[in-house]
């Protein structure tokens, strides 16, 4: 099995009365795309600062690659990259100026420096971009070409840990891709990954585990099947509410839900597949009865699984860790 590049124990993070981080557990072992699912607010940024040392833990241990990174931060340092979720600072610099700079910082010779700019600028699709100067006020290159040159920074040393906070942020689709494809190769080549998101979709495709956090706590983790609880086959029926009504009619229903979930407007059903037609026909029924505006059946995904876990009526507690 292979070892652990971080390993975190009951972290606790406390800004005044609000509880950040509350006894967080983690590891990410090397080769392996860890996910920190959590919505804004959740403490996922708070966790990652902790990591690379920019914010001190009142409570618990952080050890990367074996050192402890709380009595020791600048020597774990050397062994994590981040990538923060604020745009780099880079007005006046070119993209293969930063990242060369970056690798430079990072111990690379200046010649390997130099070819890992061209190679990266290659492998994410800025080449256009690569000797334009950003400006002031993000003028002269776009907040994609700008999150992705920030990207290849972070990776151009190679190091054992990554953290990369919102990383797609900006980025359009097909470039998002191409990043998606260059993360898996690197934890393909033995890297650890922590990455932090809000974008369940993108987590589910990309990851090896997942810590899903809710207002600073680890409220579940697994691999994305394991969250998911449900078989590659099972379904989710979305039906769609009325604006102004109640729940509708769930006792004529002639499928055994696997889980049923309501968030806003919206009622997620899991089904088996098997019941898929009666499903159809009982929802069916629920238009016609005015009881749903209508529905939508589909593959079952990670989403059931983290809205069920993360969902409460609590928004006030919510709306306060979104402040920290």
């Amino acid at each position: 099995m292979a070892e652990n590049v971080l390993a975190v124990a009951g972290l606790t993070r406390r800004f005044g009365t609000v509880v950040a981080n509350d006894a967080i557990s983690l590891q990410v072992r090397a080769g392996e795309v860890v996910g920190l699912l959590g919505h804004n607010g959740a403490g996922k940024t708070t966790l990652a600062s902790q990591v690379v040392g920019l914010l001190r833990p009142d409570a618990g241990s952080i050890h990367v690659c074996g050192i402890d990174a709380v009595a020791k931060p600048a020597l774990a340092r050397r062994y994590v990259a981040l990538q923060s979720q604020a745009q780099a600072p880079m007005d006046g610099l070119t993209p293969r100026t930063a990242i060369e700079l970056a690798g430079r910082i990072r111990g690379l010779s200046s010649r390997r420096a130099r070819a890992t700019a061209a190679e990266l600028a290659e492998e994410l699709d800025i080449g256009p971009w690569l000797d334009r100067r950003a400006q002031p006020e993000g003028r002269g290159l776009s907040g994609g070409i700008r999150r992705l040159t920030a990207f290849a920074m972070t990776v151009a040393a190679s190091p054992p840990l990554l953290i990369l906070d919102e990383p797609t942020n900006d980025i359009d689709a097909s470039r998002r891709r191409l990043l998606w494809t260059a993360l898996r190769r690197r934890a393909d080549a033995g890297a650890g990954v922590l990455l932090v998101t809000h974008n369940v979709t993108e987590a589910e495709r990309i990851v090896d585990q997942l810590v899903v956090l809710d207002r600073g706590q680890v409220v579940g983790a697994g691999s994305p099947a394991e969250l998911r609880g449900t078989r590659d086959t099972d379904l989710r029926m979305e039906l769609h509410l009325p604006a102004e009504g109640g729940e509708p009619d769930l006792t004529s229903v002639t499928v055994k839900p696997l889980r049923q979930l309501r968030v806003g407007r919206r009622l997620l059903i899991t089904v088996p597949a098997e019941q898929a037609a009666s499903a159809v026909a009982w929802a069916s029924g629920l238009r016609d009865a005015a009881q749903i505006d209508s529905y939508a059946l589909a593959p079952a995904t990670l989403e059931d699984a983290y809205l069920a876990l993360t969902s409460s009526d609590d928004s006030a507690s919510r709306e306060e860790h979104a402040r920290v």
